[in-house]
């Protein structure tokens, strides 16, 4: 007897949907564990201590906010793309351009007062961000480009043209030969608050939750927006509007992955420099589906991603593992997640050959 396995549609998505990202996460913490034991690490201790060290004290609280203010804004810039089937892979390159933009202004006018210069430099990132999303998204509208291999392919462009700056024309000439910028003016440096890392940036990131929220609910765009993303045909028959919808989108989602960029260089680093992300982009796309791509979901799901890389630091230094470990938790959950999203809309069918559905 043979067997065999296949998708059939569902008539209507579960009722467990709602459910999703937490069943997700439920599930790739024991998958996450079988990895740590094979490392030879015993798992329950390894999550404690990752548990501790991003949520345990005030400091390790910190900076777990400080991680997520990156994939807070990276990730709604993505969940907005993303709404409307545009699949942006490109936040990790935008962001890179945003820092880009944002080291520009700081270093070509350093002798600006801080209420003008920081504007400026939230300006240069996000129109920066913008201007590397509209390229991929004029791709697809007029040439019919694949946005995921044109957006991926963009990222190492962005970060080759980066190293490029800070090993060559941007380099600090008193830096010791090492990849960096000069350091920024102290008026080009977020506010952060006191006694801790967390600066300004989180201010941007919880006012473009809340924006992108009224964008979506409230508006006309936002409408369009959501009937493009449930249905292309008929939002096309509607007269809607797709290319001009699409490229107002990438705008405003490579834009938002650009402040992310400024975050790090003007919040955290101080200057530009060789690495100056380890992924934040890459990251966010599991932040936007953890979320299903609620903006303001967006907000508790970096917090739980920016404990997870704050916790993986924790796993480097008290057990010795190393950070891939991280990256391999990441990926589990991304792996969860679309599964279960599949799930979602599909029965599994087990059949015999030769004889109808068996089981489901």
């Amino acid at each position: 007897m043979t067997l065999s396995l296949s998708l059939e549609k569902r008539l209507e998505p579960t009722p467990w949907v709602p459910l999703l990202p937490a069943l997700s996460v439920a599930l790739a913490l024991p998958a996450g564990g079988v990895v740590l034991a094979i490392a030879g690490t015993n798992p329950w201790e390894a999550y404690k201590e990752m548990a501790l060290g991003a949520f345990g004290s005030l400091y390790g609280l910190s900076e777990t906010v400080v991680k997520a203010i990156p994939l807070l804004l990276a990730g709604l810039g993505v969940a907005l793309a993303f709404r409307m089937l545009f699949w942006n892979i490109g936040a990790e390159g935008q962001l890179h351009l945003g820092a880009l933009g944002a080291t520009w202004v700081a270093l070509n006018a350093p002798d600006l007062p801080a209420p003008l210069l920081q504007p400026l430099m939230i300006l240069a990132a996000f129109f920066a961000g913008a201007a590397w999303g509209l390229i991929p998204a004029t791709l697809k509208v007029y040439a019919g480009l694949n946005e995921i291999i044109t957006t991926l392919m963009m990222n190492y462009i962005a970060i080759l043209w980066m190293d490029f700056l800070v090993y060559g024309p941007w380099k600090d000439p008193h830096g010791f030969g090492f990849p960096f910028t000069a350091p920024f003016p102290p008026a080009a440096r977020l506010l952060k608050l006191p006694g801790s890392r967390i600066h300004l940036g989180l201010a941007l990131g919880l006012a473009a939750a809340g924006l992108l929220a009224v964008l979506l609910w409230r508006t006309r765009v936002g409408y369009e927006i959501r009937i493009i993303g449930l249905n292309p045909r008929a939002a096309r028959y509607a007269g809607m509007n797709i290319p001009k919808v699409t490229l107002l989108v990438l705008a405003l989602s490579g834009g938002l992955a650009g402040l992310a960029g400024l975050s790090e260089v003007a919040g955290i680093q101080g200057r530009l420099k060789h690495g100056l992300s380890p992924g934040y982009g890459y990251t966010a796309i599991i932040v936007a589906w953890l979320a299903r791509l609620n903006p303001w979901a967006v907000v508790g799901v970096s917090v739980l991603l920016g404990g997870l890389l704050v916790g993986g630091d924790m796993l480097q230094i008290a057990m010795g593992l190393p950070v891939t470990m991280t990256y391999i938790l990441q990926g589990l959950i991304l792996f969860f997640v679309l599964g279960m999203e599949v799930l979602s809309g599909y029965r599994l069918i087990l059949r015999r050959r030769g004889s109808s559905r068996a089981k489901t």
